[in-house]
């Protein structure tokens, strides 16, 4: 098995399991020197980059399944999205076409591809996605680029909703927030899905085996009021936090603020115009429960459970006081 985007924070608890269960799958690594969490791992590194033809090549020759979990999160301009995460996968692909003639692709998408339900139970995978940020419609174009491998069967497409457990650094946000006594939330009334880290690794190695050609959106089944959440995260840490409400002209404006820093050269910035429009979305909720049976998985934690458990690790590591 290869991984594009092994060290990061799913990738990085996906090599973990397959360590543990006596694997050892091959990851790509840009600096061998700094490989964050799988330091330790017995894993086989293979040194490049997406844009690396024949690192691509080193990595999915020969294998059975290919991961593609690499991409590009948070940009200052569209093109360097659809460089990312389209033209990444457009590279996985061509290199699969050369020395992995019959590999499975597990393609790692995000709900971003998707957009926004306008109800509030959420959007199957049969609906037309329509995304409204760069993000999500690179994450959406790299889906077509999976698309096309092996005369368009040989692959399995995941998206997942907003991701949460330890190692992570984006909903960290809001646990980080809530340790300080404020939580800052749009205004309206607005429903998530959130996905635990255990079940999308679950359902990763489930897509291993699932049927060909299939699309599954992930997460937890039953959608979250955002103030719901927030007061669950709150009891799971033993915090009392204020919700600050923020007129959604300012939310607009820090994101414009956070892109031009990001095209300076800033980087991990919480909020760009891009992560702005995606936040004043109403509700960001899917239906899963289809997709998770068919996939064979039950959710292994309750928000309350999984985010206790995510306080406990950023408090042990130093991360939260």
């Amino acid at each position: 098995i290869a991984i594009t985007g092994g060290t990061g924070f799913v990738g990085s608890h996906l090599v973990d399991t397959l360590c543990a269960a006596g694997i050892e799958p091959r990851v790509l690594v840009r600096n061998p020197d700094a490989p964050r969490w799988i330091a330790d791992a017995p894993v086989r590194w293979v040194v490049g980059s997406l844009d690396d033809p024949q690192a691509l090549k080193r990595l999915v020759e020969g294998v059975g399944t290919v991961v593609h979990l690499a991409g590009v999160l948070r940009a200052g301009r569209e093109s360097d999205f659809d460089t990312g995460n389209r033209g990444g996968t457009a590279n996985i692909v061509a290199a699969m076409r050369e020395v992995a003639e019959s590999a499975r692709l597990v393609q790692v998408s995000s709900l971003a591809a998707a957009g926004p339900s306008p109800e509030r139970d959420g959007i199957g995978p049969e609906v037309v996605p329509a995304p409204i940020s760069w993000y999500g419609r690179s994450k959406l174009a790299a889906e077509g680029e999976a698309r096309k491998w092996n005369e368009g069967s040989g692959w399995v497409i995941l998206r997942p909703p907003a991701i949460y457990g330890p190692r992570d650094s984006d909903v960290f946000e809001f646990f980080r927030m809530a340790n300080r006594g404020f939580v800052a939330l749009p205004g309206g009334e607005r429903w998530l899905t959130v996905a635990w880290v255990g079940d999308v690794i679950r359902s990763i190695l489930a897509a291993t085996a699932a049927d060909s050609g299939s699309l599954f959106h992930l997460g937890e089944p039953d959608p979250l009021l955002l103030d719901d959440l927030i007061a669950k995260l709150c009891d799971a840490g033993d915090v009392r936090a204020r919700v600050v409400r923020v007129p959604p002209g300012l939310v607009s404006g820090a994101g414009v603020i956070g892109s031009a820093l990001q095209r300076l050269g800033w980087r991990r910035l919480a909020l760009t115009s891009d992560k702005s429009r995606e936040l004043l979305a109403r509700h960001w909720t899917a239906r899963t429960a289809d997709s998770l049976e068919s996939l064979g998985i039950e959710a292994s934690k309750t928000f309350f459970e999984g985010a206790e458990t995510t306080w406990g690790w950023y408090r042990r590591q130093g991360w939260l006081k």
